[in-house]
């Protein structure tokens, strides 16, 4: 959770920014999207080495990288700082969350399957509404935020010494840090089916993420950071109550939820900003669609990895979460930035909103489709808490 709140952090500051550095659309979606080439980048080097080198030495490391990226933020005075900060950043997430959803499976293969699609939304939600009012509402915007940041890291550090180790070291780490993608046979068709929907969901957290401030100004017309920060905040605190809501749920039903969601909810927040107006009906309109869509987020995202994660051997648990990570945040970072491009060179904001949910839909009913012809359920049907 506060590695994504960290993730989301800045997002109601790049107006901030913006207003000092004098920067385009397109370099709001690169600060961005860098992030998450950075995390897919330590995905694949660093996914698969908690499995050799054990969980707790990755999530040191992880840590005190990130804790490092909140000093480079703190002090930033141009873009090319906060793009130092977010490669950092995306370096530290990207090696911390295939230990740390592995370790997760370690100590419960049921309720970790249900954290790992938990913990991630309400991460982002929490850091974007957070990092909105202590940027409104208390001194120094551009610093304080992330000195919290920094002692939450500092703080974790400590609790991750003070942990039981759940994977005994063995060889070949060195080589495990060759990229490589290999699903294990049983993941290959749920993998298949997953992969279109994480890629949409995630999609769309890019979308909010970088470029929601601006369409919630536009349709607000008001320069409070909280409002910066409050798209994400609702897409992503919807999709951790669908978590909570369907953590009992069979995974097909989840995933059919998810994709209808999605579409009703990107349909409903696009048709609410047509006009360009604003005003409160648009302003309620995009809210509404944002949650339902959200709802679909988590959803989606939750059923995936029910999916697919629980499927591999403990010895593969670190790379099959990474290879699922690597394709969220290919559908973070690019779809992001080449949606920056079209703001600025393209129809605008508008129409690049148009085009986005359009994207967005198309990827929801592929997924839709590979999920009807799929000839058996491969999924987990029982969720965490039906063990308790």
């Amino acid at each position: 959770m506060s590695l994504l709140a960290a993730s989301s952090a800045p997002t109601p500051l790049y107006a901030v920014y913006q207003q000092h550095w004098g920067f385009s659309p397109i370099t709001t979606t690169v600060v961005f999207g860098v992030y998450a080439l950075a995390v897919l980048g330590a995905l694949l080097v660093f996914g698969k080495i908690s499995d050799h080198t054990g969980r707790r030495p990755v999530l040191i490391a992880a840590l005190v990288v990130q804790a490092a990226a909140m000093v480079v933020f703190a002090e930033a005075g141009s873009v090319g700082a906060l793009l130092t900060g977010r490669v950092m950043q995306g370096v530290a997430t990207g090696a911390a969350l295939g230990a740390l959803g592995a370790g997760l499976l370690d100590v419960d293969r049921l309720r970790g399957g249900f954290l790992n699609s938990l913990a991630p939304a309400m991460g982002t939600a929490s850091g974007a509404l957070v990092s909105g009012l202590v940027v409104q509402y208390l001194p120094a915007p551009t610093h304080l935020v992330y000195y919290l940041l920094l002692g939450v890291f500092a703080l974790q550090a400590l609790g991750v010494l003070a942990l039981r180790e759940t994977v005994t070291p063995k060889r070949g780490a060195l080589r495990s840090m060759a990229p490589e993608i290999k699903l294990p046979r049983v993941a290959r068709t749920p993998f298949a089916i997953a992969a279109p929907v994480l890629f949409a969901v995630w999609a769309l957290a890019g979308f909010y993420g970088s470029l929601g401030p601006a369409i919630t100004r536009m349709l607000v017309h008001s320069d409070s950071e909280v409002w910066g920060g409050l798209p994400l905040f609702v897409l992503a605190g919807a999709a951790g109550l669908s978590v909570l809501a369907l953590r009992t749920t069979p995974t097909r039903t989840v995933m059919v939820v998810g994709i209808a969601a999605l579409v009703v909810g990107v349909a409903i927040t696009v048709f609410s900003i047509g006009s360009g107006t604003g005003g409160a009906g648009a302003a309620t309109g995009f809210f509404v669609g944002s949650a339902i869509a959200g709802f679909g987020f988590g959803s989606g995202f939750q059923g995936g990895i029910r999916m697919v994660a629980p499927l591999a051997q403990p010895h593969e648990r670190a790379g099959l979460l990474s290879l699922l990570y690597v394709v969220s945040y290919l559908g973070m970072g690019v779809p992001s930035v080449i949606g920056g491009f079209l703001v600025v060179h393209g129809g605008g904001l508008l129409d690049t909103a148009r085009e986005y949910g359009a994207a967005v839909v198309v990827l929801a009913a592929a997924a839709l489709a590979g999920l009807l012809l799929a000839r058996r359920p491969h999924a987990i049907e029982v969720a965490p808490e039906s063990r308790s």
